[in-house]
């Protein structure tokens, strides 16, 4: 099976981004949206940003930006990749493309159309399917995984996520990536996080 692909989001200091890096994560996510739990300030994810590995990637996060303040924001820490988690119209994507990873909710009720929608716009790299609180990742419906498998859509797996569930999601649905939010930098959690991941990929 091809490998999933792990993204930690909350990152706001340097030694957690070094744990993520030991743990095998592959991208770090800057929380960029006011009033968020993990809102980092571009200034400080910049300094995080330059010390970073080789080969482990940064998404800057946004929530309906304008694109004055994206372009402030990316002239301060210009991250490889963009993650849009608001109600962005397709202009303002394209925008602020290319390598956008597009936020979608997960309890959309027309998620086939919304994949093929962003699937069509090039700027989109990936789409990030974000369940709704309380939502139970031991039991996802059999049409996530249908969705995941039909759409040519990278699909990125987040909200709810954890070290005791990820390994069935990552089973059931055969995503391209999944995605731990941190409020609380917790070495363990990333490590088992990710090695719950590995063994879910080695499981035919």
């Amino acid at each position: 099976m091809p490998r999933t692909r792990i993204m930690l989001n909350g990152i706001r200091d340097a030694k957690t981004a070094e744990a993520a890096e030991t743990a095998g994560v592959d991208a770090v996510g800057f929380d960029f949206r006011p009033g968020s739990p993990r809102h980092i300030d571009p200034y400080a994810a910049s300094d995080i940003l330059a010390a970073l590995p080789p080969l482990v990637s940064a998404v800057a996060i946004y929530a309906d930006p304008t694109l004055d303040d994206f372009l402030d924001a990316e002239a301060v820490c210009p991250a490889p990749f963009t993650q849009l988690a608001g109600d962005e119209k397709d202009n303002l994507v394209r925008r602020i493309g290319p390598d956008v990873l597009k936020s979608v909710a997960l309890d959309h009720a027309d998620l086939d159309g919304q994949l093929r929608h962003w699937s069509d716009i090039e700027e989109v790299c990936a789409v990030v399917l974000e369940a709704p609180r309380g939502f139970d990742w031991a039991e996802p419906p059999p049409s996530l995984a249908r969705s995941i498998t039909l759409t040519p859509m990278r699909v990125v797996l987040s909200g709810g996520l954890n070290a005791s569930n990820v390994g069935h999601a990552t089973r059931m649905c055969r995503p391209w990536g999944v995605a731990l939010s941190l409020e609380d930098n917790e070495s363990q959690e990333i490590a088992e996080f990710c090695e719950a991941v590995r063994r879910a990929d080695a499981t035919e």
